[in-house]
C-alpha cells in the first residue's frame, strides 16, 4: 500500500507531539516514575498519602506497588563523592557522614569489584571494565533510592535473612551503628569509632539499615572504583535522581607517596625504588600512569563545563581543603545546599589538628595534621621518583595547578608550596 505524501507528514507530525509530550511528561513536576524496586526513589524526599506496603522476601516490586510518592521540592539530594584511592576521600566522606540529616555509605561498589572482576583495580581491559561500570552503575541507582538489598547480590557469603557482617567498612557509617540498625549505642553516642561499632553491633540487618536510609532527608556515597566523571553521565542525567558530584583530586605524587606507605605488597618494586636509587625492570608503571591518565580526562570534562553537569559537579583539591578545611567544607555544603551542622564543625576540629601520621588503630584513619600533611610526601619520595612522576603527569599536575620541583633542595623546602592558589567554582 502507498501512503500519500500529506499521510507521511501527518504520521511525521503525530510522532513528534508524541515524543514532545513524553519530554514533557518526564520533566515536570510534579510526575510520578517509580523504575526502581523502592518507595522512596519514586518519591526522593515526596510525601507518603498512604500506609506503608509490605515487601517481598527479596526485596522486589513493581510501580504498581507505589503509586502514591511524587518528586516535590523537598528532594533528596544524592551526593556522590568521586575519588581515587589514598586521595583523602575517607575524610571527605566523614565530613557528610557526621551530618545528621545524611545517610553515607563507604565504597559500596568495593563488592562489586571482588565479586565480578576480584582483580580489576587497576585493569584497562576494556571488557573489564563496561562489565564493572555496568554493575556499577545499577548499584548506585539502586542505592540512592535506599533499596540496600540490591547490595545483597554482590555481598559474599550471600547474606540469610537479609543479615549480614560482611558489609565493607560498615563501621565508617554512623547510621549504621547507630539505632534503629545498632542497639549497642544511644542518641548520646555521637563519634562511635569504626572498631568498636564492629565489635558491639549485631549482625547489619539490611532491612532495618534501608528504614534508616528512607529516614534520612539526603544520602552521601563515596566511590574509588568508577575512573572518570563521564562513566556516570547515564546517572547524573537520570530524572529521578538528584546527583551532586564532588570530585576529589590530589596531588598524583601525593598518592604514590601515600600508596607506596599503605599497600606495601602490591607497590613492593616502588619501595625498591626508593631505597635503591634503581628503578626495577620490571615495575608496574600503570599504576602511576593510570591515576594521571584517568585525572585528565575526568577533570577535562568536568571543568569544561558541559551542559548535563551543569548544577551538578564540583571540583575539589584535597590540599585545599587540608590547609583550609572549615573554610572548604562550609564551601562545599553551601555547592549541595545543605546546612553546615555542629556535628560536621566538631569532628572537624577533632581530627585535623592530630599528628602527621594515619590513626594508630586503622590505616585509613583521619585524625591527622591535615595542613602539614597535604605535602608529607616530599620527605618520603626520592628525586628521581618525583622528577619520574611530574614527566608522566605533566598535564594534569598543571591543569589542577601543582608545582613542579627542579631539584632535590626544592623538593625538601617544605617552607616552599608547591600548590598554587587556584580557585575551582562549582558549575552552577
Amino acid at each position: 500500500m502507498q501512503c500519500s505524501w500529506k499521510a507521511v507528514i501527518l504520521l511525521a507530525l503525530a510522532s513528534i507531539a508524541i515524543q514532545y509530550t513524553a519530554i514533557r511528561t518526564l520533566t515536570s513536576k510534579p510526575f510520578q516514575l517509580c523504575p526502581l524496586p523502592s518507595p522512596q526513589n519514586c518519591g526522593l524526599g515526596g510525601q507518603e498519602t498512604e500506609p506503608p506496603f509490605e515487601r517481598g522476601a527479596a526485596g522486589g516490586g513493581s510501580c504498581d506497588d507505589y503509586p502514591y510518592f511524587t518528586i516535590n521540592a523537598t528532594r533528596k539530594t544524592h551526593i556522590l563523592v568521586l575519588a581515587t584511592t589514598r586521595s583523602g576521600s575517607s575524610f571527605v566522606g566523614q565530613l557528610l557522614n557526621q551530618h545528621q540529616d545524611v545517610f553515607y555509605l563507604f565504597e559500596p561498589l568495593y563488592h562489586v569489584q571482588t565479586t565480578l572482576i576480584p582483580r580489576l583495580s587497576h585493569s584497562r581491559n576494556a571488557a573489564d571494565r563496561r562489565v564493572m561500570l555496568g554493575a556499577s552503575r545499577d548499584l548506585l541507582r539502586s542505592l540512592y533510592g535506599c533499596d540496600l538489598y540490591f547490595l545483597e547480590s554482590y555481598i559474599k557469603p550471600t547474606p540469610t535473612n537479609h543479615t549480614t557482617d560482611k558489609l565493607f567498612r560498615r563501621g565508617a557509617s554512623r547510621a549504621l551503628c547507630q539505632q534503629p540498625v545498632c542497639d549497642a549505642f544511644g542518641p548520646a553516642d555521637m563519634n562511635v569509632e569504626e572498631g568498636d561499632c564492629v565489635k558491639k553491633c549485631a549482625s547489619l540487618n539490611m532491612t532495618l539499615a534501608t528504614e534508616a536510609c528512607r529516614e534520612k532527608r539526603h544520602m552521601a556515597i563515596k566511590i574509588v572504583r568508577v575512573p572518570e566523571i563521564g562513566d556516570l553521565r547515564a546517572l547524573v542525567e537520570d530524572p529521578r535522581l538528584n546527583i551532586k558530584v564532588i570530585q576529589l583530586v590530589r596531588d598524583p605524587r601525593g598518592i604514590l607517596s601515600s600508596r607506596i606507605e599503605t599497600f606495601r605488597d602490591t607497590y613492593r618494586l616502588w619501595r625498591i625504588w626508593r631505597a635503591t636509587g634503581r628503578r626495577p625492570y620490571n615495575l608496574d608503571l600503570s599504576q602511576l600512569t593510570v591515576v594521571c591518565e584517568d585525572f585528565l580526562s575526568s577533570v577535562s570534562t568536568g571543568l569544561n563545563h558541559p551542559y548535563w553537569l551543569k548544577g551538578k559537579y564540583m571540583l575539589v583539591r584535597y590540599e585545599d581543603l587540608a590547609r583550609n578545611p572549615l573554610l572548604k567544607t562550609k564551601e562545599i555544603y553551601d555547592y549541595l545546599g545543605l546546612p553546615m551542622d555542629k556535628n560536621v564543625e566538631d569532628w572537624i576540629h577533632a581530627n585535623t589538628r592530630g599528628s602527621n601520621e594515619p590513626s594508630a588503630k586503622h590505616k585509613f584513619g583521619t585524625v591527622r595534621d591535615s595542613a602539614a600533611n597535604a605535602e608529607s610526601w616530599r620527605l618520603k619520595l626520592s628525586y628521581d621518583m618525583v622528577e619520574y612522576t611530574q614527566t608522566v603527569c605533566q598535564k594534569v599536575l598543571h591543569q589542577l595547578g601543582y608545582k613542579a620541583v627542579k631539584s632535590v633542595e626544592e623538593l625538601k623546602n617544605m617552607s616552599l608550596s608547591l600548590v598554587q592558589d587556584k580557585t575551582f567554582v562549582p558549575f552552577l
